[in-house]
């Protein structure tokens, strides 16, 4: 599978502003920094000398949406594969393209949604800046900001609100027994 790439970011107290995604095997560099857009070029041996502005899609329902899901174990085994396949029974299409490509195809508008867990900081960091600055929405799939907990969601933005209210986290029974 072609889909690795080196991915590099510069974060200022504690908020990435510059992202670099480089995959030679897929030919292509990806590039965004805060206030001045993101970026795509071809490279190797067919390579652009202009690089191309990123924009995500416009897609604003998830009925309309194709998603990317990564893999079905790195959701069951954060409890959350009920909520995936919620998502999944909601989305017009789902895939699981792994690693940085699916949040590069957020960026590029082809796809509207990607998630995952078991992430660390340096899997997500250049992610971020390209993404927003491509339009879209970054956060982890409990909705918090930036990429310092442990997940990825990322949206074109449009459909951000509506895909964590269906993965959100399910109340434990044990907190449910010590409120009754």
């Amino acid at each position: 599978m072609p889909i690795w790439g080196t991915l590099i970011a510069l974060a200022i107290d504690g908020v990435p502003v510059v992202g670099v995604v480089s995959s030679p095997a897929l030919e292509r560099r990806w590039w965004g920094a805060r206030g001045l857009g993101a970026f795509v070029l071809r490279t190797g041996p067919a390579a652009e000398t202009d690089a191309r502005l990123l924009r995500v899609s416009g897609v604003r329902d998830l009925a309309d949406a194709s998603i990317s899901y990564n893999s079905l174990p790195g959701w069951d085994d954060a409890g959350r594969l009920e909520s995936l396949l919620n998502l999944t029974r909601t989305a017009w299409r789902s895939r699981a393209i792994g690693d940085m490509w699916s949040y590069m195809l957020v960026a590029e508008g082809v796809i509207d949604l990607a998630g995952e867990f078991d992430l660390q900081p340096y899997d997500m960091a250049a992610l971020q800046p390209i993404i927003e600055e491509a339009g879209g929405r970054f956060t982890s799939v409990d909705g918090e900001a930036g990429p310092w907990h442990g997940s990825a969601l990322a949206t074109n933005g449009l459909v951000h609100d509506e895909a964590l209210a269906l993965v959100a986290r399910a109340p434990d029974a044990h907190s449910l027994d010590e409120e009754e």
